[in-house]
């Protein structure tokens, strides 16, 4: 296998998922205008998140971070790869088949666990009713996720990549179906959470099968391969685990604070933009790259992938956080106020975005980290972490929501993201060579900051000046988009006069494999 080419590679997942998320935006910016932040908007969203929460625990989360690595040693040494991804492929449609049917049945008690200041209202009943039709989501995108995993890790990203955006379609298609025709618009939403994971899953068996691994299901089989998979996954489950937990102590924070539920996820939304751009490409390029080339004892490859993506994510996000924190209010008020968002959501949401701001580098900085540990097959260093970063979020959301509000789950948060990243820094120091900083980075990181400060400092007096037009009905539109033009553009031409990015190196980075000597 030909090793992949990691900024080439960064830039195809990331332009597929940029327009992921963009159209993810705009779902969210015609469910505000629809539904607002009102009880079947927090019904949904509540109901939508159980099967994403699920999915991340078993599939992105623990079983294709084991799944990964181990697929791509063996199709470096040709041992059979299609064989074991057949395999994992039937052992993990098994699973999430009874794991469905057992959650229709728990669907009130997972509501409950997820929004308990929901009982007793009608969001309650609602999220249950929604629930039970969005769950069979997780059967079809957790094998998505695999047969992701599988054509990430033959260095097929497009498929991959594209698969979002075939949710984001469909659900944006139902909603306005929904609008147009005068139904029950929440329902229309919640239909078409199964419909969406069986369009994301039809695209990437498609793509897997083009590239030589049909992958149907069989009775499943526990074979030495499994069992080493679920050694490697055991502990990686349970840090999928730690991480919903994080998940669940915000939205339950959030349940309490009526419209916080919304104005977390909407924030949200907004975060995982540059998040999900960056970080979700980064971890897709990142992992089988670090993995093949362990496998081939690639010390200075490995290395220089993971300075590179180091370098890239902090260019990227940098200048991304620090605009949310700045310009968090037109932002909000230009994309989500109109129609059921008031500009009381547009406040409390605005709060919301510029705490997980803060904490956005930390974020995506745990997708260049975590694959140094996957891609050697340890699992268990990373759930120590994660434990340790989630009592940092239980104490800091539940002990400051009597004194923050809804805002404390935010920073809770925020806080673990740092925690985490902290420990994830701190234990590569025992790896060695392949894992440390190198001259480029220590001589960018510094700049990069000073860049970002820069245009920090520029769109604020920016925003000043084109408060007026951000406040018009009829301009904001176009003001915002100048004002997010001229920030970038801003930071673009700091950063190129400071030298934290260098043009000819990015053109040869660009030309040649992320590792010269590979």
């Amino acid at each position: 296998m030909r090793p992949i080419r990691l900024l080439p590679a960064f830039l195809t997942v990331g332009s597929w998922t940029m327009l992921s998320r963009v159209l993810g935006l705009a779902r969210d910016v015609l469910m505000a205008a629809f539904l607002g932040t009102g009880p079947v908007a927090q019904a949904f969203l509540i109901a939508f998140t159980l099967p994403n929460m699920f999915r991340r625990f078993f599939a992105e989360g623990a079983f294709n971070m084991a799944f990964v690595p181990i697929f791509a040693k063996k199709v470096e040494a040709g041992e059979d790869p299609l064989g074991f991804a057949r395999d994992a492929f039937s052992a993990l449609a098994s699973f999430l088949i009874g794991f469905t049917l057992l959650a229709q049945l728990a669907m009130p008690w997972l509501v409950l666990a997820m929004a308990s200041g929901f009982a007793g209202d009608e969001r309650y009943d609602l999220s249950v009713f929604y629930g039970r039709i969005a769950f069979p989501y997780i059967l079809f995108i957790s094998l998505t996720a695999l047969l992701s995993g599988v054509l990430n890790a033959l260095g097929r990203f497009s498929e991959a990549a594209a698969a979002p955006i075939l949710m984001n379609v469909v659900m944006i298609t139902f909603l306005l179906a929904g609008y147009w025709s005068g139904g029950d618009v929440g329902l229309w939403q919640i239909w078409s959470v199964p419909v969406a994971g069986v369009a994301q899953f039809a695209l990437v068996w498609w793509g897997a099968s083009r590239a030589g691994f049909r992958l149907v299901p069989r009775l499943p089989r526990l074979t030495p391969d499994i069992r080493r998979l679920a050694m490697v996954g055991a502990p990686a489950l349970l840090t999928g685990g730690v991480v919903q937990i994080n998940l669940l102590v915000g939205r339950q924070v959030g349940s309490f604070f009526d419209g916080a539920v919304a104005w977390l996820s909407y924030a949200d939304r907004l975060y995982q933009l540059p998040l999900g751009v960056v970080g979700v490409a980064i971890g897709v390029v990142l992992l089988p790259d670090l993995s093949r080339r362990l496998r081939a004892d690639d010390v200075s490859g490995a290395r220089n992938a993971a300075n590179r993506a180091t370098e890239l994510t902090l260019a990227l996000t940098v200048p991304a956080a620090l605009a949310l924190l700045v310009i968090p209010a037109p932002i909000v008020s230009v994309l989500f106020e109109r129609g059921e968002f008031s500009a009381s959501d547009t406040a409390a949401t605005a709060i919301a975005v510029m705490i997980y701001g803060a904490g956005l580098p930390a974020f995506v900085l745990q997708k260049v980290y975590m694959p140094m540990y996957y891609a050697r097959e340890d699992s268990r260093t990373p759930l120590r972490f994660t434990i340790h970063a989630m009592i940092v979020n239980a104490v800091a959301a539940i002990a400051l929501a009597p004194f923050l509000g809804f805002s404390a789950a935010a920073l809770g948060t925020t806080l673990a993201g740092w925690t985490m990243l902290f420990q994830l820094w701190n234990g590569t120091r025992a790896m060695g060579e392949a894992a440390r900083w190198d001259a480029g980075i220590k001589r960018a990181a510094p700049r990069i900051v000073l860049a970002s400060v820069l245009m920090a400092i520029a769109l604020i007096g920016l925003q000043y000046l084109m408060a007026d037009l951000l406040a018009d009905a009829v301009w904001r539109y176009g003001a915002l988009f100048l004002l997010v033009a001229a920030g970038g553009a801003i930071y673009l031409g700091a950063a190129i006069a400071v030298r934290a990015l260098v043009p000819s190196e990015l053109k040869r980075l660009l030309r040649r494999n992320s590792a010269s000597s590979a």
